[in-house]
């Protein structure tokens, strides 16, 4: 269970940055090469690369290297732990709406 919430605090806090959110949201439409995301932001190179490194350790994204470019792309397993989080909460709160709309038919009879 800590293993999962430890992934879960890595994906929470790599996407809280809103920098990071924008260079995630731009993978998701394919990979890119570091150049390119620093061209597409107004961010320097160093500070691209340090998004990318916290986006790669919470296993969001991957990196490839061919050359000397390196290139990036989304890892889409990395977003399970965030995936299963939501779902469990999901159920957990249709549950608790359910009970409470029984709840207030019943005082409403």
């Amino acid at each position: 269970m800590q293993r999962a919430a430890a992934a879960e605090d890595k994906i929470f806090q790599a996407l809280a940055d809103p920098s990071r959110r924008a260079i995630f949201e731009s993978l998701t439409r394919g990979e890119a090469a570091v150049k390119d995301l620093t061209a597409r932001f107004d961010i320097s190179q160093p500070a691209v690369s340090q998004h990318l490194a916290t986006l790669k350790d919470a296993g969001l994204v991957n990196a490839r290297r061919e050359g000397r470019c390196v290139y990036y792309r989304v890892e889409p397993r990395g977003m399970k732990p965030l995936i299963d989080w939501i779902a469990h909460y999901r159920a957990f709160w249709t549950d608790r709406i359910d009970r409470l709309e029984a709840l207030l038919e019943k005082m409403d009879e």
